[in-house]
């Protein structure tokens, strides 16, 4: 293999033995937990549980590396809104209750993690699909599909 090969993006003008796929188009079906490829199929099967191909184009979403990529996204988005809420609601109203911010921060903490750490690994699921990484070069290509 020649450095020329290992530089040429997939899909680029130089390689036309595959198709670019769309990597905007795959991070928004992934983050709203569809499939990469035909954006119909569910990725997920339970809460964060990949299904092994998708139900309706039958593209492979198994070879997957998700890791500890999407806990660290949602740890960051989250602890940014909560930490300028927090000062925000401090800054215009001093004197709340330290009871409201019990209840308010944790259960607010929860539901957002609870929320976007799906979408976040959908995301990147629908990233490493449109890139080709981590088996999906190797998966076969769906007929008429991008």
């Amino acid at each position: 293999m020649t450095i020329e090969a290992i530089e040429t993006p997939i899909g680029s003008s130089e390689n036309p033995g595959r198709p670019r796929r769309d990597v905007w188009e795959a991070l928004r079906r992934g983050f709203a937990g569809r499939c990469p490829c035909c954006g119909k199929g569910a990725m997920f099967r339970r809460y964060l549980k990949v299904n092994d191909r998708c139900g309706v184009c039958g593209t492979e979403l198994l070879h997957h590396r998700a890791d500890d990529a999407p806990p660290y996204f949602t740890i960051l988005v989250v602890a940014h809104l909560l930490g300028a809420s927090m000062l925000s609601v401090d800054e215009f109203a001093p004197n709340l209750p330290i009871l409201y911010h019990v209840l308010i921060w944790p259960t607010l903490t929860l539901v957002l993690c609870l929320a976007l750490l799906p979408a976040f690994k959908g995301a990147l699921i629908g990233y490493q699909w449109a890139l080709r990484m981590h088996g999906f070069e190797t998966a076969a290509e769906i007929p008429g599909r991008r």
